[in-house]
């Protein structure tokens, strides 16, 4: 077997999963704030658990915003996700709110004129990884493209009333097979999903199939004993009443399904000041660019911040021996292109939004640019500059 030969496993979560939940409703937590001010400052954390919303953190923007707002915005957040459940409920689960003023000295940090540098800094000292690929249209690694795609035709059909049976949490994960360097198969599928009582469980094997067929290329079904639904037998109590669940602990799932490095910083809760999202939205976009633009079929990008500092400390650039340009080369036309300051990246790619409840649920890359901004990491706008470097 060569080098080039080889499998890959990926994982991902249903937005009906605990941590998701509780991702989804930091991130409407954070809209709510960046539309009343674009300029608000978030780092909203929140806890589900049996019958109980927790949210906690720091904040910086309207008043107006009050404990009554964020309560309603948490429950129409669970309403949309679809829990009705005696154990977790959006009308009956208990609420409570923690969340205080953002730090004085964090504050003075990143804004603009006000910390040790004159210019607005990152919000905090990191490193961020952006990943792309040609293996699949999206230019994501298929194995965490497949499964969330698998786990997205389920929610659809669950929420118009196909498919009845199912409820909100599942989880998914898709084994390839590669050959030189390329999916050619599924060798293993497993899908684990939250069901009403009664449901017999050769039926729902049969319901999940439709969506793995769906989504799988064709003839890429692995063997029989190789598909896996409900392993346990049955899964009817999940969601925060199986398992309590927080923001941020599905950080793989979010980013690149273990394809690529992750920096280790969550995404949700965050608004774009916070280098830990906004840059590694910036390094998925760089690299994206580059492999759409053909100078590579891999491509990592990692980018570094200190706090207060505006400039990144490092652009790295890595096409895993498919470039077809000098590394350095591709890195300082990069920086050309993009200011790399939090700022600049904000501005450039329109961060200062209420865009990110949406994107709280299978996967922040991958997905289409929306027509209001959202998912606007995923443009490929620099390919034309880019192809000047062939």
């Amino acid at each position: 077997m060569s080098l080039k030969d080889y499998m890959f496993t990926s994982e991902s979560v249903s937005e009906g999963h605990p941590d998701k939940v509780s991702d989804r409703i930091s991130d409407a937590v954070l809209d709510t704030y960046l539309e009343a001010d674009p300029t608000s400052k978030v780092a909203c954390e929140t806890l589900v658990t049996t019958n109980r919303i927790v949210l906690a953190g720091e904040v910086r923007g309207p008043k107006q915003i009050t404990h009554d707002t964020l309560e309603q915005v948490a429950r129409e957040a669970v309403k949309d996700i679809g829990y009705e459940q005696d154990g977790f409920h959006w009308q009956k689960s208990a609420f409570d709110c923690y969340l205080h003023e953002q730090s004085a000295d964090i504050a003075m940090g990143v804004e603009e004129g006000q910390g040790a540098f004159e210019e607005e800094g990152a919000g905090d000292q990191g490193i961020m990884f952006g990943f792309a690929t040609n293996e699949t249209d999206a230019l994501m690694p298929a194995p965490i493209q497949f499964s969330h795609e698998i786990l997205k035709s389920m929610a659809k059909s669950r929420k118009s009333g196909a498919e009845p049976m199912l409820e909100p949490d599942a989880k998914s994960q898709v084994t390839l097979e590669y050959k030189d360097g390329k999916p050619v198969r599924a060798t293993t599928v497993v899908v684990s999903t939250q069901h009403k009582e009664g449901v017999d469980q050769k039926d729902l094997r049969e319901i999940v199939r439709r969506h793995v067929e769906g989504v799988l290329p064709e003839g890429w079904m692995p063997p029989e004993d190789e598909f896996y639904v409900n392993p346990t037998g049955q899964f009817i109590i999940g969601g925060p009443d199986g398992d309590a669940g927080l923001t941020g602990r599905k950080i793989i799932v979010d980013t690149y399904g273990g394809a690529a490095p992750h920096g280790g910083g969550a995404f949700s809760g965050k608004d774009p000041s916070k280098v830990d999202r906004s840059a590694a939205y910036a390094a998925r976009y760089l690299a994206k660019n580059v492999v759409a633009a053909g100078l590579a079929e891999r491509c990592t990008i990692q980018l570094s911040y200190a706090i207060g500092v505006a400039k990144p400390l490092s652009v790295y650039v890595n096409t895993d021996g498919t470039g077809r340009a000098k590394e350095a080369k591709i890195a300082q036309a990069l920086r050309d292109l993009v200011n790399l300051s939090p700022r600049g990246i904000r501005e450039h790619l329109q961060l200062a939004r209420p865009i990110y409840a949406r994107t709280a649920a299978y996967g922040h890359f991958g997905r289409t640019p929306d027509a209001d901004g959202g998912f606007s990491w995923e443009r490929t706008d620099l390919v034309d500059e880019l192809k000047k470097l062939l």
